[in-house]
């Protein structure tokens, strides 16, 4: 069976898919541009599903996957691909998503993603989140800010990802990288030891508990750069989000912990654009005396204006604006716009030149952005070539 798990994957690559999805019972599906797509027209049986399981895990995850009803780990093919797997159990059998690992790492420009984002490889200490839903490319930018990091300066940056995804050779940084369940027993438990291993550069891999974030927050206190990921939706949300994480008596000292390590956060959503490929629309929040200020004073309500109005002089953005400059530049509808935006009826007013930051209609004909083309049927050949 891994065999046929093996023509999957690379009919998946050959169609420009980021996701594998195996269920019990269920025709195989791939995600293209953010849509599920059938794979072939034959159901994988549960026990099929299962060969699948066994033939490539070790003894030791199979027996874990069968205890915790779901495992993650990666999963190499060939030299050119890598892929982040979860196993878990349903009421029909196994099921199981591959998501492809890109071998290569992107830089910032590549990715296209704003200028001001390489600011956050220049601060020496301080907290920057990554945020975003599942899929949203989180883990491809923490890759590229490191991998700058890693080629413009002499640092020691340790890891701690649930599975490793990226890998980063040591260039002008020493990067020691460790997985959970294989080289530490929890973000918590690796976060505390790494206080003692002399880091420049903490990456975690999502600060999913009180103990990771307050530990987090520490870590970030007392001199070190700390990079993380939230499965928040903006920068207000993520602000929200951690307070809310302690109790009421706690808050006021978070809320001063937060305004004073918070050095960045950047939001992001992936946008269907015009050509078949899809484009980051991104928020980002940088520290400023008002942000410091709005955190400390529990007025987040009032972050996203200032994020408005800091556009042109510290190059911060709301979602909105990100998707009236994906719009000015061609690469995306109107009716894509108005579907993402986060308030429409305001995003309706600027598109029609009314209010703050109306968008001024010009001819964008010939302007479209080099993006990847897909297939658009609802059904992809198994044959990859």
């Amino acid at each position: 069976m891994e065999e046929k798990l093996k023509l999957y994957l690379r009919t998946m690559i050959s169609n420009g898919g980021s996701d594998l999805h195996i269920k019990s019972g269920a025709i195989v599906r791939v995600r293209v541009d953010g849509i599920l797509k059938m794979l072939g027209k034959d159901a994988l049986t549960a026990d099929m599903v299962n060969d699948i399981a066994r033939e490539i895990t070790t003894k030791e995850q199979y027996i874990k996957l069968k205890e915790d009803k779901n495992l993650d780990f990666t999963y190499v093919l060939g030299d050119e691909h890598r892929f982040r797997v979860n196993f878990f159990h349903q009421m029909d059998g196994l099921s199981a998503v591959f998501r492809i690992i890109p071998v290569k790492i992107a830089t910032l420009d590549e990715l296209n993603l704003p200028e001001v984002i390489k600011s956050f490889t220049d601060i020496h200490r301080g907290l920057v989140l990554v945020t975003g839903v599942t899929g949203s490319g989180k883990s491809t930018t923490l890759a590229a800010i490191l991998d700058k990091i890693n080629r413009e300066t002499k640092k020691h940056i340790i890891t701690v990802e649930d599975p490793i995804e990226f890998i980063h050779k040591d260039r002008g940084c020493l990067i020691n990288q460790r997985a959970i369940g294989q080289d530490t027993h929890s973000f918590s438990d690796a976060l505390r030891a790494a206080l003692r291993e002399d880091p420049d550069i903490i990456l975690v891999g999502e600060m999913r508990d009180l103990e990771t974030i307050d530990i987090a927050l520490h870590a970030a206190n007392t001199g070190h750069l700390v990079f993380s990921t939230l499965h928040t939706l903006d920068a207000k949300e993520t602000v929200d989000r951690i307070v809310g994480m302690f109790g009421k008596e706690e808050q006021n000292r978070i809320r001063g912990s937060l305004a004073s390590v918070l050095e960045g956060v950047i939001s992001q959503r992936l946008i269907p654009t015009k050509m078949g490929g899809r484009a980051a629309a991104v928020e980002i929040l940088k520290k400023t005396a008002r942000i410091e200020q709005l955190i400390m004073e529990d007025r987040d309500y009032e972050i996203p204006d200032a994020l408005f109005e800091g556009k042109e002089i510290y190059g911060t953005q709301t979602f909105d604006q990100a998707l009236l400059d994906l719009l000015r530049e061609g690469r995306i509808t109107e009716d894509v716009t108005l579907e993402y935006a986060t308030n429409p009826a305001d995003m309706k007013l600027k598109m029609d030149g009314v209010g703050k930051g109306a968008i001024i209609q010009d001819d964008t004909s010939g302007r479209e952005a080099d993006v990847f083309a897909f297939k658009d049927e609802e059904e992809i050949n198994e044959e990859p070539y």
